[in-house]
């Protein structure tokens, strides 16, 4: 299957809304489904960095650990679930937009399942469908309105 492929304009500069996204720990404010996360790498974020959010999915809390695998700033953020029946795969791309005052974040995301995982990974891309736009709107409010 194709991949999800979600855009949103946001009149802040690149620089701002990217360090809000690299606010692992923080992605709770702006995605619905976290109920936690932290951050288990020392150090600012680059490659190597792993996480670990709990999603409350099917009637009940999970934990997902994923590793950021490219950190570009303040261009690109890409990362590769590292455990689970189903492993998401993602890149958050920011770019300027007229005089750099205002940015355009793409979010693109696909599902890998692993073992009885595979089964479950259509239904884990559909869901996400139809939470990335909500999600992306939730972050273009929190950073527009100063509020991240």
């Amino acid at each position: 299957m194709a991949p999800i492929i979600h855009s949103v304009e946001i009149a802040r500069r690149p620089e701002d809304v990217f360090a809000y996204l690299e606010a692992l720990e923080r992605h709770g404010e702006w995605q619905d489904g976290i109920i936690s996360a932290r951050v288990g790498t020392e150090g600012p974020v680059r490659v190597g960095t792993r996480a670990t959010e709990v999603r409350h999915m099917g009637g009940r809390n999970q934990a997902f650990t994923y590793e950021i695998t490219e950190h570009d700033p303040p261009r690109l953020l890409a990362f590769r679930g590292v455990d689970g029946p189903v492993r998401v795969v993602g890149r958050s791309t920011v770019e300027p937009l007229g005089d750099g005052s205002s940015s355009r974040v793409t979010v693109e995301l696909d599902f890998e399942g692993h073992g009885l995982g595979k089964a479950f990974a259509p239904l884990a891309r559909k869901q996400a469908a139809k939470e990335v736009p909500k999600s992306q709107q939730k972050l273009k409010e929190l950073l527009e309105n100063g509020t991240a």
